[in-house]
């Protein structure tokens, strides 16, 4: 089951989940996945910006950060959607919250069996 996290409590939330993150930006039509360290500042979500992201907002301004499950939180990945845009001196993404989620980690998790058939395993979801 996933359970939804309130903006008002996703400083904690991504305090006890630490800083380390997934950035997930669009880029023509595909998705653009890069590592960044996150700092929560006046309620929103502050990471450094490469060129790319930075492009990638300029027309696609929606952002998606994930924090996938740990060792420490097995049991659910932190997914946060929101708004991205660029700080004054381009250094940085800002990106405003609109919706966050623990997303439960079910059994897509599983790994393959070495001998199992990948072709019947992907007929199973």
């Amino acid at each position: 089951m996933s359970i939804a996290v309130r903006i008002d409590d996703l400083p904690e939330v991504v305090g006890e989940r630490g800083p380390d993150a997934y950035l997930v930006t669009v880029r023509d039509t595909r998705p653009h996945v890069v590592a960044v360290s996150v700092v929560v500042r006046d309620g929103e979500l502050v990471v450094g910006a490469g060129r790319r992201t930075a492009m990638n907002i300029v027309d696609r301004p929606l952002a998606t950060l994930l924090w996938p499950v740990t060792d420490r939180h097995p049991k659910h990945s932190l997914l946060v959607d929101g708004t991205a845009r660029s700080s004054e001196d381009g250094e940085w993404l800002i990106i405003t919250p609109t919706s966050a989620i623990l997303h439960r980690a079910g059994g897509r998790r599983r790994a393959l069996d070495e001998g199992d058939d990948a072709s019947s395993a992907a007929d199973d979801d």
